[in-house]
């Protein structure tokens, strides 16, 4: 069976920014083996964009919505598409 990669992008909203978030989700996206990156927004939210297999994309979602310990996750705003196999690592912007 082909692993079919695909790309998500989480807009993340809530008490996200300066408490270890994009860090925290980068740690998480290596450990399930996804590439991509994770920045904050002007407007206090933090954008990720992330390719991998679905499961692990799936688990990173879930973990997105809880976020570090002292995260308070309002919103997470999600689209799926194809990936595009343009990264190579995933990093903190």
């Amino acid at each position: 069976m082909e692993d079919t990669k695909e790309r998500l992008r989480l807009v993340i909203s809530g008490r996200v920014q300066g408490i270890w978030y994009r860090a925290s989700a980068r740690d998480r996206a290596e450990a399930l083996g996804l590439t991509g990156w994770v920045r904050n927004q002007p407007g206090g939210s933090v954008e990720l964009v992330a390719e991998g297999n679905g499961e692990a994309l799936d688990r990173l979602f879930c973990w997105c919505r809880e976020g570090p310990p002292l995260a308070q996750v309002s919103r997470v705003e999600q689209e799926r598409s194809a990936a595009t196999g343009e990264f190579s690592a995933f990093d903190v912007r």
